[in-house]
């Protein structure tokens, strides 16, 4: 199975981290238009990295945002904060919780969560493609193309991780 991951932020990259680990013979693509992957990690919570937030009781947590508390709850039954910090932790980059919940890596340094990130990434064998922009999707069969600047590339599944756009 080829996957392609459309964004090299911290969602691309847990993606394709959980992508490998449930299928381990999948080849994996990361596709990231600018030449730098994590680039928002690196500058998150001051160059600390905000990783999370401390609060692990699904539904305080949830009632915190109203309009999506349901989806929320949703998504924290499957994936929660404290998930995220268990992840962290063991691949040994400790994580404090400040008073005001925020969590951070220990050492205080964004650099820590973006090497767990990418020594991951490598240790699966997920391909890193930068410089490299999408510029259209469209299915083919039963498959999915990808269409760049001078070429195209056929997956079965992608995963769009691109954030918000002000287009």
């Amino acid at each position: 199975m080829r996957i392609a991951i459309v964004g090299g932020g911290a969602a691309g990259f847990f993606s394709a981290i959980h992508v490998k680990e449930n299928y381990p013979l999948a080849h994996v693509v990361i596709f990231e238009k600018s030449q730098k992957v994590l680039s928002k990690v690196k500058i998150s919570g001051g160059g600390r990295c905000n990783v999370t937030n401390g609060c692990t009781d699904v539904k305080e947590l949830s009632e915190a945002y109203p309009r999506g508390a349901r989806k929320l709850r949703t998504a924290f039954g499957v994936f929660s904060t404290k998930h995220t910090m268990d992840w962290f932790e063991s691949r040994g980059d400790g994580l404090v919780v400040q008073e005001d919940n925020c969590v951070f890596p220990k050492s205080q340094n964004s650099q820590t969560i973006i090497d767990c990130l990418v020594s991951e990434t490598q240790r699966l064998g997920v391909v890193l493609r930068t410089g490299i922009g999408v510029k259209g999707i469209r299915k083919v069969a039963s498959q999915i193309q990808l269409n760049f600047i001078d070429s195209e590339e056929v997956f079965d599944r992608v995963i769009v991780t691109t954030g918000g756009s002000p287009k």
